[in-house]
């Protein structure tokens, strides 16, 4: 055994790049990690109100429909389809002889209700709109155009709910949330209300007259109708007409929908029936208009004559002055602080309209990459096996020539002596470099007492200052005595034929690295078994197809062989970035050389054994290859061989491993919404054919390493937990990189656990 130690003397090194700018990176994290959440939460909002816009969320379709009516008032039941409460006592009022008010409910809709509100307008007809708050707020402008035109508008309720059905809270919430939506979209507030799925009066039960009463206190006046033209049901142009025409020159208060459907007859039957109309004499005005009308009925009767109607309140547009320019009397000007949270409404609902929208068809984006990645995959890797595993493959010549095995190892007591113990069963020649990187738990010492225990007189442990890995892999380099040099972790242990394995594509002068078989020794645990389906599938399965496309875009930390004089052409292991490995990788490539995966080269390492060690993991992992893709930017516009990375490897990288996983967890809410709010059955046959395709994935990826497939019972629950919080790392690491913060290297707790396996002698 030979051992070589060297040591800085004197003044103590300046700190590296990474290093000076990691001391910035404590204050850094919890803002991000606060950014991210209140990410996360901004996105939800958005689709709870969304949803609710849509009655997806707090959707309530109950309609109380044969109750009984014993404590209305019979007054009440058989009077006129306007209720107010005068001086706190109920009292109906009647449409006059021959005058409409013709009312419409359920709108807006940016189909159907500017086309009613052009036939009103044509005709010099007023209206009276009981708009739901959701659409209010969804369709601001044509509420300001149907109010500048001298509609009325009313309270339809925000989500179109039967408000016998719901609480106190509940029915002011609908009728507050409606308001806000009106004063945000026309600068206004309405007195008038009409309930879903009212009819006439003697249609008041007793769980709906508490509700009047209650907002009737509050100053509403509840409207109901005295003729249905039943136009939802579509029976045709001429049965609207009929059914909407009140008999024997009665007045009426008339119902139509400007929503709610298809209102293609309502269109065409609007017109004839105001010429009908008036042919016979009606005129036409709001609710308002009835009320004001009742008024000054009552004002003459009293002797009160000489006061004036209210302003704006007229019977048909264009008698007696300009309405359009003034407000009808059941609205009030919105001022304060109505007027900027319903303007606040109305801007939280257009971003959420674009919003929702826009995310749907970027799932529909991600959903087919994901599912166009699961396809290639499978196609490519099984090409991959049938191409490498032919009896005729071959690299060349066997390489038999010894290599440099280097291992850097940072306060590795626990793993080290497995690391050389598996070394030592090397079938292939080997010199062992272990560069012990400023250790302060005896590695170096434990290394040379493996060594000296085990027999081996090919291991030198070289000693310098913690300077990180790519320091102490560049010493390895510069140290080794052969042209080909085998990198590998200090918790790593390799098979007796992993090196002569893995240097066989060397035998191939384009060769210039080769990635090797990783595999999670710890994977008897939860987390370790989630951590195995993943390099299973998700990293081995992708280095097949990126070897047959030629565009490796990492050659594995745990295990990777290099040509010594290639390493040195692209000026070694980087401190750039937090991952040397795929920084390198995509310097080999930009430099000419091949980088290959080879199967059969298999290593075993341990894996972090609980979540918090697992996050600083893959944090690193993330935010390095973030960093790298970064810093070869330019292999983008390399032309020739050395540009096939730029053209093809760093598109795939950039959208399956960056883009399309940022993008995921949305699917994971979409779905979680959609089985909470929408249809759950539907949702979660939609997830579990997902699953199924990543399942059958994974079963091909298990079958070609040749691994138990007991592990694939874990998958699910990998899906709910794991996949999760991959996912957050990932948002992390962009956060990260987009707020110009950086990350120091972290060091991961080791208990030495995985030796060699099983049935490896």
């Amino acid at each position: 055994m030979t051992t070589t130690t060297t040591s800085s003397r004197g003044r103590r090194r300046a700190p590296s790049r990474i290093e000076r700018a990691a001391g910035k990176a404590s204050a850094l994290q919890r803002p991000r990690v606060i950014l991210a959440g209140l990410l996360l939460l901004a996105l939800t909002s958005i689709m709870l109100l969304d949803g609710y816009l849509r009655a997806e969320v707090g959707g309530d379709q109950r309609v109380r429909d044969g109750a009984s009516s014993s404590k209305v008032p019979d007054t009440i039941l058989d009077g006129g389809p306007i209720l107010t409460f005068r001086g706190g006592r109920a009292t109906t009022l009647s449409v006059p002889d021959k005058t409409i008010a013709l009312t419409f409910d359920d709108g807006p809709n940016p189909t159907w209700t500017p086309q009613v509100l052009a036939i009103l307008d044509k005709y010099d007809v007023p209206g009276t709109f009981f708009l739901v708050g959701s659409m209010v707020s969804r369709y601001p402008d044509i509420v300001k155009t149907m109010v500048e035109q001298g509609n009325e508008v009313g309270v339809h309720t925000f989500t179109h709910v039967d408000l016998s059905y719901q609480s106190e809270s509940r029915v002011n919430r609908e009728m507050e949330q409606t308001q806000l939506a009106l004063a945000g979209a026309a600068g206004i507030t309405t007195t008038l209300f009409r309930a879903p799925y009212s009819s006439e009066t003697d249609a008041i039960d007793n769980y709906s007259w508490p509700v009047y009463q209650r907002l009737g206190k509050e100053g509403y006046t509840s409207v109901f109708v005295d003729t249905d033209s039943d136009d939802w049901k579509k029976p045709g142009v001429a049965k609207i007409v009929d059914w909407a025409t009140p008999k024997k020159n009665e007045g009426a208060s008339v119902l139509m929908h400007d929503a709610g459907g298809d209102r293609s007859q309502t269109i065409k039957a609007l017109p004839e029936y105001i010429e009908k109309m008036r042919a016979k004499g009606y005129t036409f005005t709001t609710i308002s208009g009835v009320v004001e009308k009742d008024n000054a009925s009552s004002r003459r009767a009293t002797g009160a004559v000489g006061q004036q109607p209210a302003p704006g309140v007229g019977t048909q547009r264009g008698q007696g002055g300009s309405d359009t320019a003034r407000l009808q009397a059941a609205h009030r000007t919105a001022t304060g602080t109505t007027l900027y949270e319903g303007k606040a409404l109305v801007a939280a609902v257009a971003v959420a309209e674009w919003t929702v929208p826009a995310l749907s068809v970027g799932l529909v984006v991600v959903g087919v990459a994901v599912m166009g990645r699961f396809g290639m995959m499978l196609v490519l890797a099984r090409r991959h096996y049938r191409q490498r595993n032919k009896r005729r493959f071959s690299w060349g010549p066997t390489v038999t020539r010894p290599v440099s095995v280097i291992v850097p190892a940072y306060n590795e007591k626990e793993c080290i002596a497995n690391t050389l113990r598996s070394l030592s069963r090397s079938t292939h020649p080997i010199e062992i470099i272990v560069v012990d990187d400023g250790s302060t738990d005896g590695t170096s010492e434990i290394a040379r007492e493996a060594a000296r225990s085990l027999g081996m007189t090919n291991v030198r442990v070289v000693r310098q200052e913690n300077a990180g890995k790519p320091a102490a892999l560049n010493n390895g380099v510069r140290s080794a005595s052969h042209d080909i040099v085998v990198m590998m972790d200090g918790d790593t242990v390799f098979e007796p034929e992993t090196v002569r394995q893995l240097v066989q594509p060397f035998a191939d002068p384009a060769v210039g690295a080769v990635a090797g078989n990783a595999k999670v020794g710890n994977r008897d645990t939860v987390i370790g078994a989630w951590q195995h389906i993943e390099y299973v599938m998700g990293f081995n399965l992708d280095r097949r197809m990126y070897d047959l496309l030629r565009c490796m875009p990492t050659i594995p930390g745990a295990i990777g062989a290099f040509r010594r004089d290639a390493v040195l052409q692209v000026g070694g292991m980087s401190e750039d970035t937090l991952a040397e490995d795929t920084d390198i990788t995509i310097a080999m490539h930009r430099a000419g050389w091949r980088v290959v995966y080879q199967e059969h080269a298999r290593a075993w390492t341990e894996a972090p054994g609980s979540l918090k060690q697992l996050w600083s993991q893959r944090y690193r992992w993330s935010y390095g290859t973030m960093q790298a893709l970064w810093k070869h930017r330019k292999s983008l516009t390399d032309r020739g061989p050395s540009g096939r990375f730029g053209r093809v490897g760093m598109p795939l990288v950039v959208i399956f491993q960056i883009l399309t996983p940022v993008c995921a967890p949305l699917i994971d809410v979409f779905t979680a919404y959609s089985m909470i709010f929408v249809d759950f059955w539907a949702a979660l046959c939609a997830w579990l054919a997902v699953l199924g395709i990543q399942l059958v994935c994974a079963a091909y990826a298990f079958r070609l390493d040749r691994e138990k497939y007991r592990y694939l019972l874990m998958m699910p629950l990998q899906q709910l937990a794991y996949r999760q919080m991959m996912y957050l790392v990932l948002i992390h690491s962009c956060i990260t990189a987009l707020t110009g913060g950086r990350l120091r290297w972290q060091k991961l707790k080791r208990t030495g656990e995985v030796g060699t396996p099983a049935g490896v002698s």
